[in-house]
């Protein structure tokens, strides 16, 4: 025993133990350190930047490439718009190049009569209403119209 003894306090023994404290010492610490820090690891930091860049990068053309796929949509929306009135068109340039279609259209827009028929127009009794309270208007003298249609304009005025 007395060489234990003597092996205990000897300086390699206790050079060997306070060694060993040492590096349990900095093993605790790593083991903290390595708790401490966050999962994120260089490969994966690296990963979130490339995808980051990536967005960053595509996302005007993505944007601009939806913009027009927008506009061409419209485009043949209007194209298609534009062959339907162009077909209308013709069909009507096509009835116009009928003689009983114009004939019926000179008629019905213009009020002609065949040779030996009676034309007649139909008044609206609203119409002649309006007519009377116009020829009031005209038995007074003029300048009496002129004033009346200043008050009208200022009652107008101060209505809005």
């Amino acid at each position: 025993m007395a060489v234990k003894d003597r092996d205990r306090f000897s300086t390699a023994t206790r050079i060997r133990i306070i060694g060993e404290q040492t590096a349990a010492r900095v093993y605790r610490s790593q083991t903290r350190r390595q708790a401490r820090r966050s999962r994120l690891t260089g490969r994966a930091a690296l990963l979130a930047m490339v995808l980051c860049s990536l967005v960053v990068a595509l996302a005007y053309p993505i944007r601009q490439y939806v913009a027009q796929r927008a506009e061409i949509a419209d485009l043949r929306q209007q194209q298609r718009e534009a062959r339907q009135r162009v077909e209308e068109l013709r069909d009507l340039k096509a009835r116009w190049q009928d003689d009983a279609y114009a004939e019926q259209q000179v008629r019905l827009r213009l009020h002609y009569v065949m040779p030996g028929e009676t034309g007649f127009v139909v008044v609206d009794p609203d119409g002649a209403e309006q007519a009377r309270a116009d020829a009031g208007a005209a038995d007074r003298p003029w300048y009496r119209n002129v004033w009346d249609g200043v008050d009208k304009a200022d009652a107008a005025a101060v209505r809005q």
